[in-house]
Order: C-alpha cells, then structure tokens, then sequence
C-alpha cells in the first residue's frame, strides 16, 4: 500500500471567507466571555466544526428569537436584509460575516434589478447564499429568477424575451459550465445578455487545480460535507476525469477498501469548509492502509 502515490491538492480545505468566520466566532467568545454568542445557521457546512463551536459555547440557532440577548453571528452565505433588520429588532449585537465574495454578488444583482435588468441568479434555490442574493435584488424588482437548468428558466422565456435585458450573476460556488449553458440559453432568447461571473476566485483556482490533479490520478478523493455545495460540485467535475469518491472523513475510507487497494496515484481535494485535521486524518489513514 506505501508504495502509493498520495497528492494533495494545494487549494484544498478552507478558504478566506470560512477561515474568517470561524476565527472571528472563536475571538469573539474569548474576548466576550460573559456574552451569548449565537450564529444564525450552521457558520459552515461541516458537523465536526460546528461541535467544536459548541463546545466553546458558540451556540447556532435556526430562527430569530423575539428577545435576543448578546451577540449574534451572520454566516459567510449572508442573509436577506429583513432579517439584518429582525436581528437588532430583538436586541442582538450583529456581527456581519458575510463572505466578501458573497457580498459582491449581492451588490452586482442589486445594480442590476436597480438598472431594470431581468435577473437570472444561476444557482441552487434552496442554497443560503442564493437565498441572500435573491432577498437583496428583491428590495428593487420582482423580475428576478433562480436556475441551474435550463429548464428551470423556460417558464420565464416569454417574459425574458419582452423584457429585453438579462442580468446574470454567479452563486459563489457553482460551476462556470452550468453558467455558460444558462448564458447560451438565454442568448438565444436576448439580444442584450450582461454577465457578471462571481464565482468565486478560491472556487475557480480549487475546481482548476483538481482538474489537472484527476489526470493523473488513479483516483480522485474529494473530502468534505455532502451539504456542501462546492464540495459536491468538485466531486461532479471529477467525475467525468477519473474515479471519483466523496467522503465526508477518513471513517467513510472503510466502504471504498477495493477502490482504494487497485488505485496507484491518489489525488486528494476537499471543500471550502473542509477543516485541515479532517483532510490530515484521510492521508494517514490510506498511509497506513486501512
């Protein structure tokens, strides 16, 4: 088994915008000992991290209380303004840690409602971050729309087609060819299509790097939460290069023995909110080759 050839990606595990929350929550407790701190949805898409939060008694909450007491977190996806606006309503200290990149997004779909643009959100409806941007734009237009497909967008072709102009904008971690087949779609129903690809850069440079990673790999592991987007879309890219598993940790190696075994060259990547010990654990163990 040591005979194997073990590659870890470099732009593997956590990227700006989740290293910023996590640390921030952490410093935020140990300078405010005596304060409630909560986040408003898991900070990242990762159980591991999210207990460890826990334990220092960073608490996540789902929904916004009526009386809030101390200080509460906005994860890196962002959040609707209403709810920016429920939040002090209940008496909270808001900490904003919306990703920069995210935050982008939000302003380029706002210029566009703003500017009378039918704004087309490629991403997933029921994504956080989707769901932010989509808030956001809404203050300003109700032509606005969310796809992966475009079949999701042909209820909208008659109308895109009278309104004239198309403003596209990116989820952070979605994948340039879904955005390309949408904005070749709707160039065939718009003679005015304005794209703004806000994928962002972490995204673009860890789903290029694994690419070129899976060439020359036997197999490609691809570590991280299966609520992840970007981890999952990573493992669906990979798919089409080379084999491909998507573990959550090095306890999920145990269902892939034979995969394992066969395999010479091994290419290891993981998603933004993969933290380095999970990433750590699954080397050692197909190291030690169980």
């Amino acid at each position: 088994m040591n005979s194997q050839n073990i590659k870890l990606a470099k732009f593997a595990g956590f990227c700006y915008g989740v290293k910023r929350a996590v640390e921030t929550a952490k410093k935020l407790k140990s300078e405010n000992p005596d304060k409630n701190i909560y986040i408003l949805g898991e900070l990242i898409h990762n159980t591991d991290v999210i207990k460890e939060l826990e334990l220092l008694g960073i608490k996540t909450i789902y929904e916004v209380p009526e009386k809030g007491d101390g200080i509460c977190i906005v994860r890196s996806h962002g959040e609707a303004p209403e709810v920016f606006e429920k939040l002090k309503n209940s008496g909270f200290e808001v900490v904003d840690l919306t990703c920069p990149d995210v935050k982008k997004v939000q302003q380029r779909a706002v210029e566009l409602a703003k500017e009378d643009y039918f704004v087309v959100i490629v991403g997933k409806s029921n994504h956080p971050e989707v769901i932010a941007i989509k808030a956001n734009a809404e203050q300003y237009s109700s032509k606005i729309t969310v796809a992966t497909t475009i079949e999701e967008l042909l209820p909208y072709a008659e109308e895109i087609k009278s309104h004239q102009k198309v403003g596209v904008v990116v989820q952070t971690t979605q994948m340039l060819s879904t955005l390309d087949t949408i904005v070749n779609y709707l160039k065939t129903i718009s003679n005015d299509v304005l794209v703004h690809n806000t994928i962002c850069k972490s995204t673009s440079m860890r789903q290029n790097e694994a690419k070129e990673l899976a060439k020359e790999s036997d197999l490609m592991i691809v570590t991280g939460s299966k609520k992840s987007a970007n981890t999952t879309h990573l493992a669906e890219i990979l798919k089409d290069i080379t084999k491909t598993i998507h573990i959550e940790n090095d306890n999920e190696l145990n269902l892939y023995q034979n995969v394992l075994q066969t395999a010479n060259t091994i290419g290891i990547t993981a998603g933004a909110s993969t933290p380095q010990i999970i990433i750590d654990k699954v080397i050692e163990k197909i190291k030690k080759g169980n």
